[in-house]
């Protein structure tokens, strides 16, 4: 029984919408051309990148930008960029797979990925005429490197609360900025940066910066645990004279630029570490095939079977919700009017909608990808920990993923807080849902087009009610406050993202059996991966249901939660399952989907 009805578009929706309504976009979604851009970037990426890592991670900015220059030339810099300032302006889709596919080093991966993302579309969506007929077509070619600079000293991840200052000249003609910027990737090979600063101490407001202004200066290279080969400095301001005219967009909308680059930047980083997570897969697969011990090879046991599944029912987790996100995120651009003057400043809009789903995607993809590397350096074993093997660098590299783009401790905390903000302020049907849920417990049998999955599609829309239910609870005790409660926030969080992904899981799944290249294994990821969640799910909801009535639940909410728990269980085979899917990738001798 469906009672909710089809939603207008927006984040967090997929908590209220049957999963039957659910439109899962997915990478058998691509066309023709997303196959071929991802095929030409692997092969630039195996052939110009991977043969030249070595040098890349001695620090080599000729090299580096070198070969920024190259994908340039292949149309790579301005997949965001108008065609009015020559790029090629495709869709963010586009952008995703390019991401995916720039693999082999993350070093090399991560100068593009400032490039073309936060180093430059604060240009492209907020930038004036002037500013962007400047910048943009040698930012397309390469011929200049990009940056951004918003993490201070004492404000990283509540990055607004900087202290970099602005003020304006007495003249009116420049203003005059004062303070520090740390952890600039790009720092020293840019030649412009997006530079936040507060206007007269309290208007957080965004600059354009060229390299050679006066009073504007670039520390000493950082020393890293990993992503050696990229460029990662403080930037310095000492009475820097910045022109009136490289003000971005509006005084005081700083944070409205920042925020709306960081969504697509998310994104991007789910999408690499997509990419990373295939690449370790398709690495260890065949060392486990050839590698004999106890007088077989070491994928005959059992214990490195379930490794080579957990990692790749993971990856296809988060390939399956990030494309997803994507593609929500492209139905909502294809709606507006590329000629509408405020288009870009919409498209920003647009993505914001779904800032939950980003940050989902940043959170799930980051952790995917450093449980994979684990993963997998443990069946390399001692080789794995050898820098003469990828892994070891890999491992290093990888670390930062969970840091940057916002913590993920803090993206946990902007995904339960849109929720909450949407329930309270009421942009969701939240009430509506938490009325109907006594309904659905007596008469709730889903109207679905596919019984494939057809359990786990029940517990996921048991999942979604009672998360609901217990974050409502959570709601009325502590209104507002709910916020500051960091611990319970992030249990439900992490409920919210396991609802989002195993949704996304479920209905790929269906989509392939029903296509024209069925692959059976992908409802035994489905049937796994939802398993595993639910048991996850119902405890992590016990600590926060302990938490909320402090022990002492009544009688009536624990009635409720028996009966919550008894309609999620699902009686699934997770080791007989598992056993197929690594069969499946033994089998193709790689990442399989």
């Amino acid at each position: 029984m469906n009672k909710i009805k089809k939603i207008s578009n927006s984040g967090g929706q997929f908590l209220l919408e049957p999963i039957s309504l659910a439109k899962v976009y997915s990478r058998e979604d691509f066309t023709e051309e997303h196959t071929d851009i991802y095929n030409m970037v692997m092969e630039f990426d195996s052939d110009k990148i991977l043969v030249q890592k070595e040098d890349i991670e001695k620090y080599n900015p000729v090299l580096v930008k070198s070969l920024i220059k190259e994908m340039g030339e292949l149309g790579l810099l301005g997949i965001d960029i108008p065609e009015t300032y020559g790029g090629i302006n495709l869709d963010k889709i586009t952008t995703i797979i390019v991401a995916e596919s720039l693999v082999q080093c993350p070093s090399f991966a991560v100068t593009w990925g400032v490039q073309t993302g936060i180093g430059s579309l604060p240009i492209v969506w907020f930038g004036t005429e002037e500013q962007k007929q400047k910048y943009l077509p040698k930012i397309v070619t390469g011929e200049i490197l990009c940056a951004y600079g918003l993490t201070e000293p004492s404000a990283g991840s509540d990055a607004t609360n900087g202290k970099t200052t602005a003020v304006l000249s007495k003249d009116g003609e420049h203003y005059i900025l004062n303070g520090e910027k740390i952890f600039i990737t790009n720092g020293n090979w840019a030649d412009v940066y997006t530079v936040f600063a507060q206007i007269d101490g309290d208007k957080f407001s965004a600059f354009v910066i060229d390299r050679d202004t006066e009073g504007f200066s670039i520390g000493q290279e950082e020393k890293k645990l990993g992503m050696k080969g990229s460029s990662t400095t403080p930037l310095i301001f000492e009475n820097a004279k910045v022109p009136v005219n490289n003000l971005l967009f509006k005084i005081g909308e700083g944070a409205n630029i920042a925020f709306n680059c960081l969504n697509i930047g998310r994104l991007k980083l789910g999408a690499s570490s997509l990419g990373g997570a295939k690449m370790v897969i398709n690495g260890v697969t065949p060392y486990a095939k050839e590698r004999r011990a106890f007088g077989q090879p070491i994928s005959k046991l059992d214990a490195i079977t379930k490794k080579i599944a957990d990692m790749t029912i993971r990856t296809f987790v988060t390939d399956s919700m990030l494309y997803r996100t994507v593609g929500l995120i492209q139905s909502e651009i294809n709606q507006l009017d590329i000629n509408d003057d405020n288009y870009y400043i919409q498209m920003g809009e647009a993505m914001e909608k779904y800032a939950i789903e980003t940050s989902m995607a940043k959170v799930y993809g980051s952790e995917t990808s450093h449980d994979v590397i684990d993963q997998g350096l443990q069946i390399l074993g001692g080789y794995g920990f050898l820098e003469e093997y990828p892994l070891a660098g890999a491992y290093r590299d990888d670390r930062i993923n969970q840091i940057w783009e916002g913590t993920n401790e803090v993206n946990r905390q902007i995904i339960a807080g849109f929720i909450m903000k949407k329930a309270l302020m009421e942009e969701l049907p939240f009430r509506e849902a938490i009325r109907e849920i006594d309904d659905f417990m007596s008469n709730g049998e889903l109207d679905l087009d596919n019984e494939k999955l057809s359990k786990e599609c029940q517990t996921i829309e048991m999942a979604k009610r009672f998360v609901l239910f217990i974050f409502n609870e959570a709601l009325c005790k502590y209104g507002q406050d709910l916020k500051h409660e960091q611990q319970l926030t992030e249990i439900f969080a992490d409920n919210f993202m396991d609802i989002y992904s195993a949704e996304s899981t479920v209905v790929r799944a269906q989509k392939i059996m029903v296509s024209n290249s069925p692959e059976p294994t992908v409802v035994d990821i489905a049937k796994v991966f939802t398993a595993e969640m639910t048991n996850r799910f119902i405890n992590q909801l016990h600590t926060a249901i302990n938490a909320i009535f402090d022990g002492e639940p009544s009688d009536l909410i624990n009635q409720k939660v028996n009966e919550f728990e008894s309609r999620m269980r699902l009686s699934t085979n997770v080791i007989g399952l598992k056993r197929n899917i690594a069969n499946h990738v033994y089998e193709k001798n790689k990442y399989p989907y």
